[in-house]
């Protein structure tokens, strides 16, 4: 049987753009559809975005310390709609960027919604029929809204960047890491920020002693965190929505924001119909070669809700096109991967937590919390932690964790070591860069505790 392409790709985001590339580098005919804007959550919505208005929310600070080191600044108020404009145009810049990649590479691109009508068959919202011999599905997630009283009138994540004004207030639903990071940037951004988690601390799953002081700095920096509370329901009312906490509270919020969770874009797809294992929350069930139980589909990224982080997408695109393109089977690598998030203080982490990695096996663990020298300089009592996390019986180090300004950029080196499976004795060898925060990851030499 002849088809039209030899791969098809749903979903125009980092790892199906990626996928896409590559496949039609090597020589492949392919296609992608997107019905939204090509770059997908982390470009458009996510990420990139995200990470601007991380850049924008900390010039406050970055201006009070500039005071405290002898400049004379003054400060206006934060113009939105100026930044906003810019953030656009940026957006807009690297939509043009992914869809010049594809173009340049010779991939057919299909502005539409696809379905799946077989294992071989894509049916376009234009009306358009597609065969191919391969189908990747690249869909992403999206974010979901609680069931609950008023919910529809809340905003998610999606909603922020598009935001006419700022609201005075805002109450952000969630302990994760989306929650989070946005408590810390509107609260930069001069929004009076209260935030309501259900869980007993912030960033379930992560380094408890680490997350413990996210959440202690969150608080000092002006962020209303209330642990343990969630929303009974909301209603609209003069100024904003009235809602209800299980705390007892009843307060009127200029805006209100879910921040409680994805779900992988499968719905009303076909993936069932055409034979496609889809787990409890509508994940794409694959194997380690992204593949389905259909053999002709394979997908990666967030619509299988196992590593929902857009260098795990990428690299899985990569992975595919390797196992069915290149005649070379190449199973995604999910183990040690370093991660970011941009609260304010920004946390970075590999490998284990200290409780994961107390279960696991016996363990030192080394760790120092202090004051770093430029915000301690300025007056501020802002504190840093870098914590490993070692094996007795080997000695490797199976766990790091920063929280620190620039912990993202220290904890993607830092990857390198762990992934290579560095020994503390590894680390204690490397002399330290001094004056730096990072120097106390190799000059840590007495266990704080043992387990």
């Amino acid at each position: 049987m002849t088809f039209d392409y030899d791969l098809f790709v749903i979903g125009g985001g980092s790892g199906g753009v990626r996928a896409a590339r590559v496949a039609a580098q090597g020589g492949a005919k392919v296609a992608l559809a997107e019905d939204d804007r090509y770059g997908g959550t982390c470009v458009i919505r996510g990420c990139v975005p995200k990470k601007l208005m991380v850049f924008a929310s900390e010039f406050p600070s970055a201006i009070e310390d500039a005071q405290a080191y002898g400049w004379t600044v003054h400060s206006g108020g934060f113009d939105w709609s100026a930044f906003q404009g810019k953030l656009h145009a940026e957006l807009d810049r690297l939509e043009g960027v992914y869809r010049t990649i594809l173009s340049s590479n010779g991939v057919d691109t299909y502005d539409a919604r696809a379905r799946l009508a077989d294992a071989h068959t894509i049916e376009l919202s234009t009306g358009e029929r597609k065969t191919a011999k391969h189908i990747l599905v690249a869909s992403g997630g999206q974010p979901v809204k609680p069931d609950l009283p008023g919910a529809q009138h809340a905003i998610t994540s999606n909603d922020i960047f598009h935001l006419e004004t700022l609201p005075k207030s805002i109450l952000i639903i969630g302990g994760g890491y989306i929650a989070c990071e946005f408590a810390g940037i509107l609260n930069g951004l001069g929004v009076q920020v209260t935030q309501f988690y259900r869980g007993a601390q912030i960033l379930r799953g992560f380094d408890e002693e680490a997350r413990g002081l996210v959440s202690e700095e969150m608080i000092q920096n002006g962020v209303n965190l209330h642990l343990g509370t969630n929303i009974m329901e909301m209603a609209p009312v003069d100024g904003g929505y009235r809602v209800k906490g299980t705390n007892g509270s009843d307060e009127v919020f200029e805006q209100v924001m879910f921040a409680t969770g994805r779900v992988p874009n499968t719905s009303d797809m076909g993936l069932e119909e055409a034979g496609v294992q889809l787990g409890r929350k509508g994940e794409i069930v694959v194997d380690e070669y992204s593949q389905t139980g259909v053999p002709s589909i394979y997908a990666i990224g967030d619509v299988t809700d196992r590593v929902n982080l857009t260098p795990v997408a990428i690299r899985e695109g990569m992975a595919f096109v390797e196992t069915v393109f290149n005649a070379n089977p190449t199973p995604v690598d999910h183990e040690l991967i370093p991660t970011a998030i941009f609260t304010q203080p920004e946390m970075g982490t590999v490998g284990l937590s200290e409780e994961a990695a107390r279960e696991q096996e016996p363990i030192e663990v080394y760790a120092t919390s202090f004051k770093p020298m430029q915000q301690a300089f300025a007056g501020r009592n802002d504190r840093v932690l870098m914590k490993l996390i070692v094996s007795q019986a080997t000695r490797k180090v199976l766990g790091c964790h920063i929280v620190a300004p620039g912990a993202g950029e220290m904890i993607q080196l830092a990857g390198i070591a762990v992934k290579m499976g560095a020994t503390k004795e590894d680390f204690d060898r490397t002399c330290a860069v001094h004056p730096t925060m990072s120097e106390e990851l190799v000059t840590m030499k007495t266990p704080v505790r043992t387990a």
